[in-house]
């Protein structure tokens, strides 16, 4: 297996939670099988969330946006860690997104074009995500809406493809085994570089 530059994100303002650990299982994974594993944590860096004008006029980075879009750049394989709330992701996560995910950083508009290039090409995405509702509900109910947000409308958009969702359910009700079956199936998929 070839080794990966993976760059695992969680989008979880809390790194002692449980998207915490599956963030660091996931890194853990890939390190020991020999990828070149860096780590982001939102909730640990400083940055305004809000594009105050749009794309009309660009906010400057602050210096933690510029190095986390240096490790986007530098990577091969980009994991997204987060809980579904209220349907998608948190709204650090989504800000995060706002700010880094520029026109002409991630994907560019054509001249007179409806069409768009994919600044992001080459790269492949995985979304780990815990919810407290069951997969069937959010399947049939909100038909993975959240899902399906930041796969097609924000990664795939940019270029980033194949993207892959592991999703944990009924997280609130998951005992101590199933917690570390749990861990221990995203450690995995570390080791894989999946």
């Amino acid at each position: 297996m070839k080794s990966k530059k993976i760059l695992v994100i969680l989008g979880h303002p809390d790194a002692a939670s449980f998207c915490g650990a599956l963030a660091d299982a996931y890194a853990k994974g890939a390190a020991v099988a020999g990828h070149s594993v860096r780590q982001l944590k939102l909730g640990e860096i400083t940055f305004q969330p809000d594009l105050h004008h749009g794309y009309r006029q660009r906010t400057p980075w602050e210096p933690a946006l510029e190095a986390a879009w240096a490790d986007i750049q530098w990577c091969d394989h980009l994991v997204w860690v987060y809980p579904t709330w209220w349907g998608t992701y948190p709204a650090l996560m989504k800000g995060f997104i706002d700010r880094v995910f520029l026109p002409g950083k991630a994907f560019k508009y054509r001249d007179n074009s409806s069409l768009w290039d994919k600044l992001l090409q080459g790269k492949s995405g995985r979304l780990i995500t815990t919810m407290d509702s069951p997969l069937w509900y959010n399947w049939l109910v909100y038909r993975n809406a959240g899902h399906r947000a930041m796969k097609h409308a924000t990664l795939e958009f940019c270029g980033i493809k194949p993207v892959k969702v592991s999703a944990f359910g009924r997280l609130r009700w998951q005992k101590p085994d199933s917690l570390a079956r749990m861990l221990q199936s995203v450690e995995n998929l570390g080791s894989q570089g999946k």
